[in-house]
């Protein structure tokens, strides 16, 4: 190579690299990616809303209260006689003196010609939405593709770049004509476009994909009445009339008015930032739109909707995104600026070495300085420059953005939503699970499977014969007690569908208890009427029981059901074998006691009932706590999923323990954990009173132990969780569907929520929710994080060796030929492979079995292993040595000469360079295994970037030199550089065969784990 520093053609190649260089940008990450800001800027909107809400409420005191509002002459034509202004008023800024204006809630009914007990008729619903609205808010538009190319556009280096590419042109036509002239602005201008549109399209792919799952966080079912008929609805499908009915975690789903209900609280901190909850009643009957039910339940008529509601406006106000960097985002950005930093640290040294080495050359030849010396020094300039865009890992981000999103779309397809992009990735590091029983590890369907009731043990069937002997064995007046304990102390329904069948609308246990007393109904030949209701206590998870106090002729009746223990405990009385009431002796109720337990060991959940006759009752007061007659233990089956053990098996391969958090009978939760695998011989069942008096001391050394705890509590859940992160300093999912469950899903590292049977606080306060409530499905989250951590590894490796190689062999020909060999168009292309193409290649990789054969990572693991650091530094050791003999051998060896003597061999180190990263792309696959192409095939996103690439090259090498400073290569050069690029492959397997992690697990073994007998991706 000629490398004289007057060489004038050299010295125009020079010029025009330098203008190249700021095709490499660092900023140019990917758009669609974690924004902090928007976060903040919500949070601003959102207080500023609650002041003008707060303002409003304050103003609408001093209005008049006897003003008129008009009704316009569409409403009156529609039906209706109040405006949709008036209606969202008085809900949104509790105007009640508007509400006695009008009747109350029975007057507002009539005028929006709505049955409080029927609801509203299906066939009027569109008439409702002309008139008043539908349940959407209106949201910013999404942004569209030419917004991501616009802000490419608007890049300050792309901007400088392309003047410089213009100045090329116009130089270039002065100097050399029309069209050889224009070939060096040209190649520039078109090298931006492909970086602005490659990057566009991937932005704008990934944007999608995150509204697309943004849409499914906002599917909210609600339960309404219409036609008579109690159903489920879509929340965005609600109309003003539409009867609503609310239990405890629910979100209030539009504005509207308490119809009826007991002990209904709500906690309105989301909308006005108050943290007291306020009591709702016939006093104080209004509701709003976004607020939660924290305890209680209710009816309402919806008043508002959409963006007539204070919530619809809130959420209008507000953007898409706003999430904060999760944790491998912080950790890449921090080794992106380390490398950064190293690409700096090099380039300077370069450009001081060359600089020092001119200046002594001139002093020692004693030449006068010229015009040409500056244009030399320029060319020292690009070549630092060079080495600075060489080093910085674009890609970094991009990758992590990417592996999350993929698996957060197949995660979806999988029945599990990702709420928070960081959850993905961390449950991949959770090294336990804190799951509950019901619904997770069981299938939710549950029916009353045995029954003991006035000293009679009766196992049932599904079929009606075992229902029906009951009226044979216990008498028909305490089953008649049974029954109205069922009926009257139910949060749940039955209802009669559109085809005369009976539906029942509630919890799966209610619904078991429902349906045993139809059959019971049904078999009697009764009908059951249900009677006044004076106060009911509904259930929750820390009393584990439900109460209520009906009117009878004699006075009132108090029932109550829960938990066994629990409700023998409030009894000193039982129902004998002819049904009468008779004092409870001790031994009768050791007697039931031994009943309850044996029911568990059956793997039975038992639920006891009870009642208690009274003269009167002040609906003021507490429902009582004792001298209660004992009724019946139920005994309900709940089996367990199928594949539950399976998936167990596989946690425990993994190094993930799991322990069921279970409010159940200590022997039922033992049974079923022992059918689940669960329960293991050197394991603890421990019972939630017992657990939470333990000092830390004794939790310390009796925490690892407990695989199972039973009768527990909300804040045994969340102790429990505690004591693991802050003991133990590891990672911690929990399971949870009740309101109560939400301090321990927001304490946890990964909270996941139930899609079914969780209620909307809950959901709102996990990370995770799982749609189908299986267990199953929390496995294959885990799975997933764990193949984006190691999708991650593989693209670092990938990346870190084209870096190393890169930087080295510029670094060194610099110093040595006082020249790069990649021209900035070559550095784009490469820049591409390794950037954008590499992140879509490798973090799009499914996962496979042998991840969950290896323990968790660990927070304080490095992201880089040793495994990476051998491979990457065997690989670019023989890439430095092939492109070194190349650069600094290869026309000698080759015979090169003549005109196209340095192009060929440039193209031909280009050439080389790329199959080296392609077959290393490959080798990338698998940091372990020996078999790179296992399952290649089915990627076809991995297959589909090789063949593009391999294609690509071909047409830059052949077609496109003249942009490219590429010359067409002879075959031989062509098998030469595949031969080259493919030797990376068997030196990757001997690279393999150095055990460098298990030299490092000989030293050091980590406390508190030992390692699994598979690695990760063992042989």
């Amino acid at each position: 190579m000629d490398t004289s520093y007057g060489n004038e053609s050299m010295a125009r190649q020079k010029w025009r690299f330098l203008r190249g260089q700021f095709i490499k940008n660092p900023r140019r990450l990917l758009r669609h990616r974690s924004r902090p800001e928007i976060k903040e800027e919500n949070k601003r909107i959102i207080d500023r809303i609650r002041v003008a809400i707060k303002i409003g409420m304050a103003a609408d005191r001093f209005l008049d209260s006897g003003i008129v509002w008009p009704v316009p002459e569409a409403v009156r034509e529609a039906g209706f006689s109040i405006s949709p202004e008036e209606l969202a008023v008085i809900a949104s800024n509790h105007r009640l003196s508007r509400l006695k204006h009008h009747g109350r809630v029975e007057g507002i009914s009539k005028k929006l010609q709505v049955s409080l007990k029927e609801g509203i008729k299906e066939d009027k619903i569109k008439v409702r939405e002309d008139i008043f609205g539908t349940n959407k808010h209106d949201e910013k538009p999404s942004r569209s593709f030419w917004n991501f190319v616009w802000d490419a556009l608007h890049d300050l280096t792309l901007i400088i770049l392309m003047v410089c590419a213009v100045i090329s042109v116009i130089v270039g036509l002065f100097t050399e004509g029309f069209p050889k002239g224009m070939y060096d602005g040209i190649g520039i201008i078109l090298s931006i476009l492909l970086v602005v549109i490659v990057t566009s399209i991937s932005d704008y792919r990934q944007s999608l994909q995150f509204i697309e799952l943004d849409n499914e966080k906002k599917k909210i079912y609600v339960q309404v009445t219409r036609d008579g008929i109690r159903q489920k609805v879509l929340i965005h499908n609600l109309v003003v009339g539409d009867v609503v009915h609310l239990s405890l975690g629910d979100q209030v789903p539009a504005d509207g008015l308490f119809v009826s209900g007991y002990s209904l609280m709500i906690d309105e901190s989301s909308l006005t930032g108050e943290s007291e909850h306020v009591n709702i009643s016939h006093e104080k009957p209004f509701l709003r739109s976004g607020t939660k039910v924290v305890d209680g339940s209710a009816t309402m008529l919806v008043t508002a909707v959409g963006m007539n509601t204070e919530w619809g406006k809130l959420m209008s106000t507000l953007s898409h995104g706003g999430e904060d960097e999760t944790p491998l985002q912080v950790k890449l950005n921090h080794v992106a600026a380390l490398i950064g930093q190293i690409g700096l640290g090099f380039a300077i040294l370069t450009f001081l070495v060359l600089l020092t080495r001119f200046c002594v050359d001139k002093i020692i030849n004693g030449t006068a300085w010229s015009a040409e010396d500056a244009s030399t020094i320029v060319n020292y300039f690009a070549i630092a420059v060079t080495i600075i865009v060489v080093a910085v890992p674009e890609g970094l981000p991009l990758a992590v953005t990417l592996s999350l999103a993929f698996a957060m779309k197949k995660l979806m397809d999988r029945q599990a939503l990702v709420r928070h992009l960081s959850a993905c990735e961390t449950m991949g590091s959770a090294s336990h699970i804190c799951t509950d029983k019901t619904g997770t590890l069981t299938t939710n369907h549950m029916v009353v499977n045995k029954i003991w009731m006035c000293d009679v043990t009766k196992s049932l069937s599904s079929t009606n014969d075992t229902v029906k002997d009951l009226y044979s064995v216990i008498p028909r007046n305490a089953l008649s007690v049974l029954l109205q304990c069922i009926f009257e102390n139910t949060s749940s329904e039955v209802v009669m569908g559109k085809d005369g069948t009976k539906t029942i609308l509630g919890t799966p246990t209610e619904i078991a208890l429902l349906e045993f007393g139809v059959k019971l109904e049904d078999i009697g030949g009764v009908q059951y009427h249900k009677h006044e209701m004076v106060k009911i206590e509904p259930f929750n998870s820390e009393k584990k029981m439900m109460s209520v106090v009906i009117s009878v002729p004699e006075g009132c009746r108090l029932f109550c059901k829960g938990a066994s223990e629990i409700i023998l405990d409030m009894c000193d009385k039982v129902l004998d074998k002819e049904g009468n009431v008779i004092p409870m002796s001790q031994n009768q109720a050791k007697d039931i006691l031994a009943i309850i337990n044996g029911f568990a060991s059956e793997a039975l959940r038992t639920i006891s009932v009870a009642f208690r006759d009274l003269d009167e009752f002040d609906s003021n007061e507490a429902i009582p706590t004792s001298r209660y007659t004992f009724i019946a233990v139920l005994g309900i089956k709940d089996p367990v999923r199928p594949g539950v053990k399976e998936s167990v098996r596989t946690c425990m391969d993994a190094g993930i323990m799991v322990h069921m958090v279970t409010g159940d009978n200590i022997n039922t939760a033992k049974a079923i954990a022992k059918e689940c695998g669960i329960l293991t011989d050197d394991g603890i069942a421990i019972e939630g009173p017992i657990f939470r008096t333990k000092s830390p001391e004794e939790l310390k050394e009796l925490i690892p132990k407990i695989q199972v705890m039973a009768r527990s509590s909300p804040l045994d859940k969340l102790k429990f969780v505690e004591a693991w992160k802050d003991m133990f300093n590891v990672v911690v999912a929990v399971t949870g569907d009740g309101t109560n469950d939400a301090p321990a899903l927001n304490r946890a590292d990964i909270g996941v929520a139930m899609g079914i049977s969780g209620t909307e606080v809950a959901k709102e306060s996990a990370d995770v929710i799982v749609l189908d409530d299986n267990f199953s499905t929390i496995v294959v989250v885990a799975r997933w994080g764990r193949s984006v951590y190691i999708n991650i590894q593989k693209f670092v490796q990938f990346q870190l060796t084209v870096n190393i190689v890169a930087l080295i062999i510029n670094f060194f020909s610099a110093c040595i030929i006082g020249t790069a060999p990649l021209t900035a168009v070559q550095l784009l292309w490469v820049n591409m492979i390794m950037d954008t193409l590499g992140a879509l290649a490798l973090a799009t990789e499914p996962p496979h079995d042998d991840l969950m054969k290896r323990p968790p990572v660990r927070k304080e693991d490095s992201l880089i292993t040793m495994t990476m650091w051998r491979n990457i530094i065997g690989q670019s050791l023989y890439q430095l040595v092939v492109l070194g003999v190349l650069v600094f051998q290869g026309k000698k060896i080759f015979n090169l000469s003549g005109v196209d003597a340095n192009a060929t061999l440039n193209t031909l180190i280009f050439n080389s360079f790329v199959f080296c990263q392609v077959f290393n792309e490959i080798n990338s696959r698998e940091m372990e295994k020996i078999n790179v192409f296992e399952g290649i095939l089915s990627n076809r996103i991995f297959m589909g970037i090789i063949a593009g690439t391999v294609f690509f090259q071909v047409i830059i090498v052949e077609f496109l030199g003249t942009f490219a400073n590429t010359v067409p290569l002879n075959w031989q050069f062509w098998l030469l550089s595949i031969v080259l690029g493919s030797i990376s492959m068997p030196l990757a397997v001997l690279l393999k065969q150095i055990p460098v992690e298990a030299v490092l697990r000989s030293i050091v073994v980590p406390k508190g784990y030992e390692p699994l007998p598979d690695g990760p991706d063992g042989v």
